[in-house]
């Protein structure tokens, strides 16, 4: 799609209570940097009357209004499979889709979250032990997670959820396609962490509106490796106290960053600079913490 360099695209993202989203600012950005006239829209659920209803209705609106792509957010990746014309391997494995190609008159269902998470994993955790995982977390961003951390080789993979039978569904359905892995559902978490080579953090916990531990302190040994998926803040509270116990950790923004690499490549087919979009979200995060300071 070299061709499209210097031409107009337009994409968005639906989902509820999206307008703080930095996904507009990396796209557009990179979009610019390699000579398009980008365009990423906000299509915020909170400002639809019918709310996720509306769902069927804002898709086919941005294929009239010639959009080359959409992000899909809470609470829509599940709803929207139904309205695809076909889905990618991992975005079927997984049952979830958070960017949808449109071209040609169809409608393309992919998952890059969990490539977001791999990636920055990859990058951010270079030899990481893999024998032993814990995951904290089996919602949607656990189940990218989960897939994520078995595609790149853990041995054995440990998943708590307050929800039990949630946990027993993502565990049932790693299984399917990990079968080489051991998976389980956890029931006793500090044993898990007795034996555990790393921990990834995949609920709300630590957010601005969830401040807090996912687990208690002294279970962090140092011999631990932590992944975070939360971003905002970069330095949550889970990664402050791995990091002073000695853990090696992780932030959530190489996943937040490396998802929208990959959906910015399968948007417009041009694989963008993974390090320019780094650096713009560094920018835009220091700048929103900054701002937070100030407010308070």
């Amino acid at each position: 799609m070299d061709t499209a360099r210097t031409a107009r695209f337009e994409a968005g993202l639906i989902g509820k209570g999206i307008q703080a989203s930095l996904t507009p600012a990396m796209h557009m950005a990179e979009g610019r940097a390699q000579g398009l006239e980008y365009h990423y829209h906000l299509l915020d659920l909170d400002e639809v009357d019918k709310g996720a209803v509306a769902l069927p209705e804002l898709i086919a609106d941005a294929e009239r209004r010639g959009f080359g792509g959409l992000n899909i957010t809470h609470p829509c990746k599940q709803q929207v499979i139904a309205l695809l014309d076909d889905l990618s391997q991992e975005a079927r494995a997984l049952g979830a889709v958070n960017t949808v190609v449109l071209r040609d008159g169809r409608r393309h269902g992919h998952n890059t979250d969990w490539w977001g998470f791999a990636e920055s994993f990859r990058l951010g955790l270079p030899g990481a032990d893999l024998a032993s995982v814990v995951q904290l977390g089996a919602g949607g961003a656990g189940a990218a997670t989960a897939f994520a951390i078995l595609r790149s080789g853990a041995r054995a993979l440990t998943i708590f959820d307050q929800d039990h039978d949630r946990a027993e569904k993502l565990v049932e359905t790693m299984r399917q396609h990990f079968d080489k892995s051991a998976i389980r559902v956890g029931t006793d978490l500090a044993g898990s962490m007795a034996h555990a080579s790393g921990l990834i953090h995949a609920t709300p916990t630590g957010m601005v509106n969830y401040p807090g531990l996912p687990l208690p302190a002294a279970l962090l040994e140092p011999s631990v490796w932590v992944a975070e998926i939360v971003y905002f803040p970069l330095h949550t509270e889970l990664l402050v106290e791995a990091r002073r116990r000695g853990c090696r950790v992780l932030n959530g923004g190489g996943m937040a960053v490396f998802q929208a690499v990959k959906a910015f490549e399968l948007f417009t087919g041009i694989e963008p600079d993974a390090q320019r979009m780094l650096n713009h979200f560094a920018q835009m995060t220091s700048a929103s913490a900054r701002q937070a300071l100030l407010q308070d």
